[in-house]
């Protein structure tokens, strides 16, 4: 399932939830604000449970393959 759209049509090409117009951005500011995924999604009830936890799947191999690129150009 497609989680992340980007469309210049909508918000600019900001990337959005699919079937949204609420930014993942949002999500994170939510988290690092000390806010909870319950209290996110009360706010946008337009955005499903499993897409936040897609989309924090998604950035957690996001950052995994970024640390073994940068282990891996470190050994070098």
């Amino acid at each position: 399932m497609n989680v992340i759209n980007s469309d210049p049509e909508i918000l600019g090409g900001t990337p959005v939830f699919n079937g949204t117009r609420v930014p993942i951005k949002n999500l994170f500011d939510y988290l690092e604000t000390g806010e909870s995924i319950a209290e996110f999604l009360d706010d946008f009830p337009s955005v499903s449970r499993e897409q936040v936890l897609s989309v924090l799947a998604f950035s957690q191999q996001i950052l995994n393959a970024s640390t073994q690129l940068l282990h891996e150009n470190s050994a070098g």
